[in-house]
């Protein structure tokens, strides 16, 4: 049976765990351990009660179970690496990592520092924790699986076809980096306001918050020219970024983005992650982003009063 470690057992991470654990020996890897007995409440309302296995990463560094397969890595963007660190020691350089971040920071890092496989997955399946025992699927999704470099298209293929075996719909491609910088242009539009201003995504159609989100698709849409991202869709310039991001905010209009959750529980935001890349990349380009930085500076002040 093929082995699964997550790293991160937030609500990806269990999410996963649930998902995996009736196909795959699963082991969630994390700083503290869980309660043994985990419940995931399915999209359909049903409780489903299971026993999953958890260690720490001082326990792993003391009693390592088998090499895993694949070591999930699910953790916030800006932990990754660290989190990574800490269970290097215990792993095969040759362990293919699969990395679940928002953003457009850890992807790049990580594939450049570890020696095996780095695939990354982006996914829209949603889901939030109940505590220590419990998260919910709260959204069904699709995820997308590839290497920033196209040299892992079999090991890919074999995961996504492994998350579908599992419940987790998902496919291989061969565009991942367009992928991932689709879906951190579409972050960067949503999260920063709805977690400033402490609303639902679908709040941001009123009036009080369409024009920045305009304002920031506009700023975006030149970054991603300039990164040759091409728009989605098929679709031309600026307008088909804004037709996407206020796709995706009707999707998910009654969501509340893991920027708000972390900004309501005080705890630091994936600001780097996700507005990090497009203001290093606007001032490479020499463009415009005073909007994006304000919004930068705004969460800034907000995690300093933490």
């Amino acid at each position: 049976m093929t082995t699964h470690w997550i790293l991160g057992p937030g609500a990806i991470g269990r999410l996963l765990a649930h998902s995996l654990s009736p196909i795959a020996a699963t082991t969630l890897v994390g700083r503290r351990n869980l309660p043994v007995l985990q419940r995931l409440t399915t999209m359909e309302g049903e409780a489903r009660v299971q026993h999953l296995t958890s260690f720490t990463s001082i326990q792993l560094a003391v009693d390592a179970p088998e090499p895993p397969a694949f070591v999930h890595i699910a953790t916030k963007a800006m932990s990754a690496e660290a989190a990574l660190e800490s269970i290097a020691d215990s792993l095969p350089p040759s362990t293919p990592l699969v990395l679940w971040q928002n953003g457009f920071l850890a992807q790049p890092r990580i594939t450049q520092a570890w020696p095996g496989p780095v695939l990354c997955a982006t996914t829209t399946e949603g889901a939030y924790l109940t505590g220590d025992d419990g998260v919910v699927h709260a959204g069904r999704g699709h995820t997308f699986v590839g290497d920033l470099h196209n040299h892992h298209g079999a090991l890919a293929e074999e995961l996504a076809q492994t998350l579908t075996q599992a419940g987790l719909a998902a496919t291989k491609v061969v565009d991942i980096r367009q992928r991932l910088w689709q879906k951190l242009a579409v972050n960067a539009a949503i999260n920063p306001l709805v977690a400033l201003n402490g609303v639902r995504n679908g709040e941001l159609r009123g009036e009080a918050y369409a024009g920045r989100v305009e304002a920031v698709v506009k700023e975006v849409a030149a970054i991603m020219l300039a990164e040759g991202i091409a728009p989605p869709n098929d679709g031309n310039g600026e307008g088909a970024w804004l037709a996407l991001v206020w796709q995706v905010v009707e999707n998910t209009e009654n969501n509340k983005a893991s920027m708000l959750q972390d900004v309501e529980a005080k705890r630091p935001t994936e600001r780097g992650a996700i507005l990090g890349p497009l203001i290093e990349s606007a001032q490479r380009h020499g463009l415009e982003c005073e909007v994006l930085q304000a919004l930068d500076d705004e969460l800034a002040e907000v995690e300093a009063s933490f």
